[in-house]
């Protein structure tokens, strides 16, 4: 059974413990989780064109986001070979259309004749490539939606804030007739 992905410790001290499992035993669980070094290698030499040009472009954006660990390097390569393989999947189908025909000769009239009309193989090598990189993308926060998740407010309150609660008028206690 697959449920939601859990939030990092940090987002859960910061949202203020919405599970009730104390603030304290986080602080001590995020102590203990080990921390990956900053920074990425150089890009693969083995990746061409189109998948080096992704290492790049995330590479940065991960930097950017203080995402960019050493252990992660693998995980981004997948990344970068899938999208390659999504695009070139694409680029076959956009040559040689989505359906193929199954030629034969018929032996009555010697004439080419369709057999059978099938999809394209890269039609499954792209949508499986598709997956592959959605995938790869969620764990990276380089979606929306992961980028959501990823998110930490701060938990420092202002003065300000802090004086506009204060100042609020009471409510009064509601009594309830018995």
């Amino acid at each position: 059974m697959r449920g939601r992905k859990p939030k990092p410790t940090e987002q859960q001290i910061v949202s203020g413990d919405p599970r009730k499992h104390g603030v304290n035993k986080l602080r001590a669980k995020l102590a203990g989780e080990p921390k990956a070094s900053r920074g990425l290698p150089a890009c693969p030499r083995h990746l061409k064109a189109r998948a080096r040009y992704a290492w790049n472009f995330w590479a940065e954006e991960l930097a950017a986001m203080n995402l960019d660990r050493r252990p992660d390097a693998m995980m981004l390569e997948g990344a970068c070979v899938a999208y390659e393989e999504a695009i070139y999947a694409y680029e076959i189908l956009q040559k040689q259309g989505r359906l193929i025909a199954k030629r034969a000769v018929d032996p009555k009239t010697k004439e080419i004749v369709v057999l059978d009309v099938k999809r394209h193989p890269a039609t499954v090598i792209g949508h499986k490539a598709w997956i592959q990189l959605r995938a790869f993308c969620s764990e990276f926060g380089l979606s929306p939606v992961s980028r959501i998740r990823l998110t930490i407010d701060s938990a420092k309150e202002t003065e300000q804030d802090l004086m506009a609660m204060l100042s609020q008028p009471r409510q009064p206690k509601q009594t309830t007739v018995q």
